[in-house]
Formats: structure tokens, C-alpha cells, sequence
């Protein structure tokens, strides 16, 4: 049962079959490409995509615009505090822009950071600052049936294997993701976390947390970890954060907004730094490229995420449409994240080589099927990495609704069923720089 009702709705319609062929072409069949109005269901990302609340909205109206130091970014500045533990903040338009902010500030060229597995603009923003990027994920293969309770984790085995690899002094920053949008969404463990922090003080460098999705895997520690089975979320969600120098956030996931993002820090020298480099890139630091009614926004929703009902049902909505895609013999990886499902495409299309893109080629089909956007995780939007063939079905939250799950299994349903159709993809034409080439890059059929 729903904790919340529906106030405002949008009206969607399911264009045309030969439209949907049609603007699947014109887009160089990437679905980045695509109008969204040509797109039915829309799982491309659960980034800013979610519905706000009442008090979010009630909270545009009052936001104060002044250039700096606005009572919309004290109040900002609060829930960070409340909600985090973190007291200073620089706010930012977005999880990229804090990012940038940091690691302009963090990284020198020929840095190394490690990372339980970096995400697409994360390994960007490490290659942009002249360093590299070297994944840890947990000893785990995400293409099994079922991959274990804590699939997130960052392995110290790796890491220290890296230590080696490049050097102590070489290695300056650690980043652990929570949840691991590139492993599946899946969840990373308190004993994990305080492993990792205690690995990073060891080699002297700076741990950081992508915290975007922090709320999301508090629930799954207090669902999974007996230790924190009575413990209240928000304490989980604070205690999690506690071993951090520094936090990224993207405050369109787990702030519930539809744009914003920050980075907080606990030492006040790094602070200052941040603070210089987000006036030449983002804004004023106590506005940070956002109007005071976004700071409003990211302020409650950061309260409103580590309600316990929301963050149930919102982790019981993913697992739902899990469950609707196995029951069609739909191969995902088990059990279901914090945001999304993830389907093995390799496994789906075994006869569509990995440098023809089967995942993509299913993000297309999906379209073309049921008018259903998604987005592929895997040989083309992770070059010249090892990753597995997967493609993400991102739940916006507070949107779609059990009818909406049935729509996206059966158009799933129907793809499978016709799947000895399908040849792979090739590149027709991609951007230079090759981290970021999925969000443009125009693709054809392979004869």
C-alpha cells in the first residue's frame, strides 16, 4: 500500500509502432537521441525524474533568490547537517558539477582513484583531472542468478593489488558508490564501508562517498545487516556517511529534486578550496548554479528520503518490477537494487558478440517494442573495460504505478519472444571523448 496519493498527473501516450521505428532512426538508434515525447515509459534514469512532494512544492514558492547568503541555503545547509552530518557544504547544479569541484580541488595529474566501480561521469571527471581510474568491485559475477547481499562492496584485495600496481603515494583518493549504480545497483555493507575507510587511512588518502542513493542503501543495511535491524533508518543513513572526508551528491536521486547537487567536506582547508573553485564554475558558494528554490527542494527532500515508508516502498517498487520480468523468464541480476533493474543482455541475446553491443540493441528493441526508454551499461557506454552486458531499467521515484510494471515485463516479454531477429549495432559516428560517447554517439544495424 502507497503512503501517498496522486495530486497533479501528466497525461503519456504509446506513439505509433511505425513512429517509434521512425524516431528510433532518426536518433542513430541511441535513445538518448529521442524526443520524450515520443517515449512512453521513461526508465532512461531516476536522475530528476521523480515526482515532488506538496511541501517541495510549497517550498519553491518560499525559496529567497538573493545572490548570497539566502535563508533557502541556511535551511539547505541544516538538512545537510541533520540529515548527513556534514556542516560544510557547497552546493552545486548537479552530482557532476560536485564532481568537478571536488575533484578539481583533490586530484593532481597522475592521481589514481579507486573506486568500488566508477560511474560514467565519475571516470570523466577522474580522466579530465589528468588521473586515473582504476575499479575495486567486490569478487562478485553480476551475470548469476543470484549475486549475494552486499554485491556493492569496494574489495580491499583489489585495492591493495592497485596500491602495488602504481604506488602508495600515487593512489590519493578512494571513492566508494552507494548503492553501485555500475554493479547493479546493488547495495554496499556497513562492515564494507568502515573497511574501506580504515583501507584508505592506511594509504594516506582521502575517502570519498558518492552518496546519491545514501538512503536507498541504508534501507537495504537495516533490511540485510541483524545488526541494524532495529536501528532507525535515519541513524543508518547519518552512521554510514561518518567515516567520509568527503561526500559527492547528485541531489536529483536520493535529495528528490529535480535538479541540484552538492559536496561536503570535513576539513576546512579542502572546504576553502571548494568553495574557490565552485565561484569559477558553479556559482556563488552558498547559491552554487542553483536558484533558492532548488536549494528548498534538495532541503526537504533530504528529510522526506529517510522516512521510512517512502524508502520501503520505493525499494519494493524495483524489487516488483524484478519479479513481473522473471516471471517471463527475463534474465536480471538478483536480487534486485536500490533504483533499478538490470537486465543481462548477453545472456537474452547469446548470439550478438559484446563489440556489437547486445546491450544496446535490447535498449532499442524495448523502445521499438513497447515505446520504453532504458539505458545500456556495457561494452558501449563502458569502453575498453571488462563490464558485463547490462541494461538499466531506472525507476523515477514516485511515478509509475504496478500497471506501468506490467507494461515494461510484457514489452520485455515480446522482445524475447522475437529475439533471433535482432543483429548487433556498430558506431557510425562518436564524440571525442570516448568515456561519454553512449549520451550521443549514433549507431546502425550491422548487416
Amino acid at each position: 500500500m502507497r503512503s501517498y496519493k496522486a495530486k497533479s498527473v501528466t497525461s503519456i501516450q504509446l506513439p505509433p509502432r511505425e513512429r517509434r521505428a521512425t524516431a528510433l532512426t532518426e536518433a542513430g538508434h541511441n535513445v538518448f537521441n529521442l524526443a520524450a515525447d515520443d517515449v512512453f515509459i521513461d526508465l532512461l534514469t531516476d536522475s530528476g525524474t521523480g515526482a515532488m512532494s506538496d511541501d517541495q512544492w510549497a517550498d519553491v514558492v518560499r525559496g529567497d533568490e538573493a545572490y548570497a547568503g539566502s535563508r533557502s541555503f541556511k535551511r539547505f545547509r541544516e538538512a545537510v547537517a541533520d540529515v548527513m552530518g556534514f556542516d560544510r557544504v557547497v552546493p552545486a547544479h548537479q552530482g557532476r558539477g560536485a564532481e568537478n569541484v571536488l575533484f578539481g580541488a583533490l586530484l593532481d595529474d597522475g592521481d589514481v582513484v579507486l573506486n568500488n566501480t566508477h560511474f560514467d561521469t565519475t571516470r570523466a571527471h577522474v580522466t579530465n583531472q589528468g588521473a586515473t581510474a582504476v575499479d575495486c568491485p567486490a569478487e562478485t559475477d553480476l551475470t548469476t542468478d543470484s549475486v549475494g547481499t552486499f554485491a556493492g562492496n569496494f574489495s580491499t584485495d583489489r585495492g591493495w593489488d592497485a596500491v602495488e600496481e602504481h604506488g602508495q603515494d600515487a593512489v590519493s583518493t578512494v571513492v566508494l558508490t552507494i548503492t553501485n549504480n555500475s554493479a547493479a545497483g546493488q547495495p554496499v555493507s556497513m562492515a564494507n564501508i568502515r573497511e574501506t575507510a580504515a583501507f584508505a587511512a592506511e594509504i594516506d588518502a582521502t575517502f570519498v562517498i558518492d552518496a546519491c542513493r545514501f538512503a536507498e542503501n541504508a534501507q537495504f543495511i537495516k533490511q540485510r545487516d541483524p545488526e541494524y535491524a532495529d536501528t532507525p533508518l535515519s541513524e543508518i543513513a547519518r552512521e554510514q556517511l561518518r567515516p567520509a572526508d568527503a561526500i559527492t551528491m547528485s541531489g536529483k536521486k536520493d535529495a528528490l529534486a529535480n535538479i541540484g547537487g552538492f559536496t561536503a567536506v570535513r576539513d576546512a582547508a579542502l572546504f576553502e578550496q571548494c568553495k574557490q573553485r565552485a565561484i569559477l564554475y558553479e556559482g556563488f558558494p552558498t547559491y552554487g548554479g542553483l536558484a533558492g528554490r532548488d536549494l528548498e527542494a534538495m532541503a526537504t527532500g533530504l528529510r522526506e528520503a529517510v522516512q521510512p515508508p517512502y524508502v520501503a516502498e520505493r525499494i519494493e517498487q524495483v524489487a516488483t518490477l524484478g519479479a513481473l520480468l522473471r516471471e517471463r523468464d527475463i534474465p536480471i541480476v538478483t536480487p534486485t537494487g536500490g533504483h533499478a533493474v538490470y537486465i543481462d543482455a548477453a545472456a537474452l541475446f547469446p548470439d550478438i558478440p559484446a563489440d556489437q553491443f547486445p546491450g544496446q540493441r535490447l535498449v532499442c528493441e524495448l523502445y521499438r517494442e513497447g515505446g520504453v526508454r532504458t539505458v545500456e551499461l556495457g561494452s558501449f557506454a563502458f569502453p575498453e573495460t571488462d563490464r558485463p552486458e547490462l541494461v538499466r531499467l531506472a525507476l523515477p521515484r514516485r511515478t509509475y504505478w504496478r500497471e506501468h510494471l506490467e507494461h515494461i515485463a510484457e514489452t520485455a516479454a515480446r522482445v524475447r519472444d522475437r529475439r533471433e531477429e535482432y543483429t548487433g549495432l556498430k558506431i557510425v559516428w562518436e564524440p571525442p571523448m570516448e568515456e561519454l560517447r553512449h549520451f550521443s554517439a549514433e549507431l546502425e544495424p550491422v548487416a
